[in-house]
């Protein structure tokens, strides 16, 4: 591939600006004829006079007629993209990444684990096991927020229970709320699944995912069947600037999906 093709984005028309919770929202995209992507991949999203942002795309991969990104809008980049408007053009760079290795939970029980925003990395693979859900034994959505204004995807986490089982929890309760309080592991503890026959993928703030990995590990299921989504200081998504470098990895270019026991021992190093 030639290296300047991936380095330029190409303009891609903005159909809708949905707005999600508070401080998400999310873009739909009209993608080229013959785009594709993996679940757990991401594209580099361009606001033009404001530079770049790493975004996972959080759309079901098996559609070729739209494409989803789910955004919070915490700095330059992503409050820019926040004020766009249908018929607007964004500037793509895409896919980049590892995606999540579905292929291995095959005849397996599923883990999906998210926190936060985490979700909208992992909604293209729930997609994805919805669409194929014979492969897979029993599959669990364990999902959790700040509130029940900050749930992502309301309408979808109840349609989801037709084919999987979905677990939901908040850290603070509101009026009207009648389900779970408390954090995403306490989750984990409360399901009854086969820890040696079970993959797990997991996503949201690398402190949750920490909490829930070292849950997970109690209760049985090793690291090699654990698999995190990670998003760092990502800039060129080739590996070529070292912004994203973790230990001998860059999260662009081998993440950012990583098998927990290969990345765990880099996850609390900072760079320089």
């Amino acid at each position: 591939m030639n290296p300047e093709s991936v380095l330029t984005p190409t303009l891609w028309k903005l159909l809708e600006v949905q707005e999600e919770t508070g401080d998400c929202f999310s873009l739909r995209l009209e993608p080229p004829e013959g785009y594709r992507f993996e679940p757990g991949q991401f594209n580099m999203l361009y606001a033009f006079g404001k530079g770049e942002a790493p975004i996972s795309i959080s759309s079901d991969p098996d559609r070729s007629d739209q494409l989803v990104h789910s955004i919070r809008a915490v700095g330059v980049v992503t409050q820019e993209l926040q004020r766009l408007r249908a018929g607007e053009q964004v500037g793509v760079r895409g896919p980049f990444g590892q995606p999540w290795p579905l292929e291995e939970a095959e005849g397996k029980e599923v883990l999906i684990i998210a926190g936060g925003i985490g979700l909208a990395p992992l909604r293209p693979l729930i997609y994805r096991i919805l669409a194929q859900r014979q492969r897979f034994k029993q599959v669990y959505l364990l999902y959790g927020a700040r509130t029940p204004k900050d749930l992502l995807y309301p309408d979808q986490l109840e349609l989801w229970q037709e084919g999987i089982e979905v677990r939901t929890t908040v850290d603070r309760s509101m009026a009207g709320w009648t389900g779970q309080v408390g954090v995403v592991p306490r989750l984990i503890t409360a399901e009854g699944f086969d820890p040696a026959n079970t993959l797990a993928f997991v996503c949201g703030p690398e402190v949750m995912m920490n909490f829930c990995v070292e849950e997970l590990q109690n209760r049985g299921v090793a690291g090699s069947s654990i698999f995190v989504s990670l998003e760092r200081n990502m800039k060129c998504a080739q590996g070529y600037c070292g912004h994203c470098q973790m230990g001998p990895y860059f999260i662009c270019r081998d993440g950012p999906v990583f098998r927990y026991e290969r990345i765990q021992p880099f996850l609390n190093i900072r760079g320089g």
